[in-house]
């Protein structure tokens, strides 16, 4: 789970009850985290029962967290779960961002996550590249398989799913499917700082407006480099300024963002990624390959992504904070 978070402006509520009545807003909590829906609609104020039912059936199909959900037997070992549509659609789109980037995005790291101690096992206590050569065996996309009849093909039995990169993103994509479903035109959807919009805030009669957290805010007093309109897209960020863990033996700082292609979790020189596409868990994904690739090469993948934005903050030769923006993302600026 990323700890990456957004502002979002704050809405003025008008006085007038009958606009009052227009805008209703409801929070609750999903994958671990909590969310935030803004939504403009006269005669459906109560679609909460139906946000959280979506939330259920997506950790029931890939959390790792859950100890009964079907990524969770699949990881150990069961080749009999025939996949759902929520498993089949993240796994395809995983695959697709796994090809297009070349392996730095691959959700079959789960074994690197659970050694370097972000996933749902205790961390190894020493990781040295006699360790890493043993699990890297156990990471690439190339080596599972999506059968005809719906089962998972492993290579081995220890690779280990983990979609935490996007399900995140894709679960609220389902969300705003739903709301969709209901006729609801106006919304924005915040969700552990990522986000999904459509239409406008109807108030201002202009697009939501939302802000990019800067890298050195504190977390109990969170600042904010730039605000950004956002219409009918989605927005999410990767950054490993709080999610990173120090080993205690060797004094290493591990970072959350693992390169699939060589199992090192330092950091890269990109310190942040955010993104813009037309679904969160696209945004989702690739902010953290983004992370993993660095900057050069970041750069190199975005001129091949005519539908995707980035606003990458990283460090330079000498150490100093710099930023580097997409032209697509450069026009909402």
């Amino acid at each position: 789970m990323k700890y990456f978070g957004f502002f979002i402006v704050t809405l003025l509520l008008l006085s007038c009850n009958q606009q009052q009545d227009s805008l209703h807003i409801i929070q609750g909590e999903a994958f671990g985290t909590v969310y935030s829906i803004k939504y403009y609609d006269e005669g459906k104020s109560d679609i909460k029962a139906g946000v959280d039912a979506i939330v259920t059936k997506v950790n029931e199909s890939v959390s790792t967290y859950l100890p009964d959900s079907d990524i969770s037997k699949i990881n150990r070992g069961d080749s009999t779960i025939v996949i759902d549509s929520i498993f089949r659609e993240v796994y395809l789109l995983s695959e697709e961002v796994y090809r297009k980037s070349d392996g730095y995005f691959d959700p079959t790291i789960g074994v690197l996550r659970n050694a370097y101690g972000f996933g749902d096992e205790k961390a190894l206590r020493k990781i040295d590249s006699t360790t890493l050569d043993s699990l890297m065996q156990f990471v690439g996309f190339d080596k599972v398989k999506l059968k005809q009849d719906g089962t998972i093909q492993k290579a081995s039995p220890e690779i280990y799913f983990d979609f935490n990169a996007i399900a995140k993103g894709y679960g609220i994509d389902r969300i705003g499917a739903y709301l969709d479903e209901e006729g609801i035109s106006n919304y924005l959807i915040e969700l552990g700082g990522e986000l999904l919009a459509k239409g406008i805030h109807l108030e201002k009669e202009s697009p939501w407006k939302v802000g990019i957290e800067k890298v050195d805010s504190e977390l109990g007093n969170r600042a904010y480099s730039v605000a950004i309109p956002l219409e009918d897209k989605a927005m999410a960020s990767s950054g490993n300024y709080r999610k990173y863990r120090i080993d205690s033996v060797t004094g290493q700082k591990f970072v959350h963002t693992i390169d699939p292609t060589t199992g090192s979790a330092l950091q890269s020189d990109v310190t942040s990624a955010t993104v813009l596409a037309k679904t969160c868990a696209e945004a989702d994904a690739y902010a953290t390959t983004f992370m993993a690739l660095g900057l050069e090469k970041s750069k190199l993948f975005l001129s091949t992504l005519p539908h995707i934005d980035a606003y990458l903050t990283y460090n330079d030769t000498e150490g100093k904070q710099q930023v580097f923006v997409s032209p697509g993302f450069q026009k909402l600026l």
